[in-house]
């Protein structure tokens, strides 16, 4: 039986699957149990010249997948968190100081993100007004995020969310729908200011 069969049979079987799930995530704090946390040096796939700075709190569990490239940084102050989904990061990209990424992402190669972006595949549900919102349990949609983009400072991108290559989102900007490749985006929610031109050569202000 491989892994993925497994975690299906555990669906099906709900009090085995919160038992399980207790002994490797802290109920409480939502983050995973110190002994688990011994054991991330097994299950972590870093790859040549990768650098996880110390002081990122590192909430990744051994039943989703993380993936850091060759020669990318996580820098200081940040969160990784692949509990809800899995959390992948190509090569010769840098994750900037006290970024929040939290699975489902994949991001792409030469990727360079600035200080304190919002990454987050997860959404709390909240339909039932009966219930609390932390009762309802998240729903996830993957944000991908393709080679050579440059996300400024304190952005915030949304779950279900994909940006082409060779894109700019600067600094502030909330990221609610997809941007097409070769494209500068900006606001709240974010919009296409310029585009590239390939006949032309040049980048091209898109009138609004």
């Amino acid at each position: 039986m491989d892994f993925q069969q497994l975690k299906t049979r555990l669906k099906q079987h709900q009090k085995l699957k919160c038992l399980l799930l207790n002994f490797i995530m802290h109920p409480v704090k939502t983050r995973p149990q110190w002994w688990i946390r011994l054991f991330q040096f097994v299950y972590l796939k870093k790859g040549k010249g990768s650098v996880i700075y110390c002081n990122v709190r590192k909430d990744l569990v051994p039943f989703n997948k993380f993936v850091l490239g060759n020669h990318s940084i996580v820098e200081d102050f940040s969160c990784l968190n692949n509990a809800v989904g899995d959390l992948i990061i190509g090569n010769n990209s840098r994750i900037g100081l006290g970024n929040t990424i939290i699975g489902p992402v994949q991001i792409g190669n030469d990727v360079n993100i600035a200080q304190n972006v919002t990454i987050s595949g997860l959404n709390h549900n909240f339909q039932d007004i009966n219930k609390t919102i932390s009762s309802q349990g998240v729903s996830t949609s993957q944000i991908v995020i393709e080679d050579d983009v440059w996300i400024g400072a304190n952005c915030v991108i949304l779950a279900g969310t994909k940006i082409g290559k060779h894109c700019i989102i600067a600094a502030g900007s909330i990221v609610t729908h997809s941007i097409p490749s070769f494209c500068v985006a900006a606001g709240s929610p974010a919009r296409i200011i310029k585009q590239y031109d390939f006949d032309k050569r040049e980048w091209a202000r898109i009138k609004t």
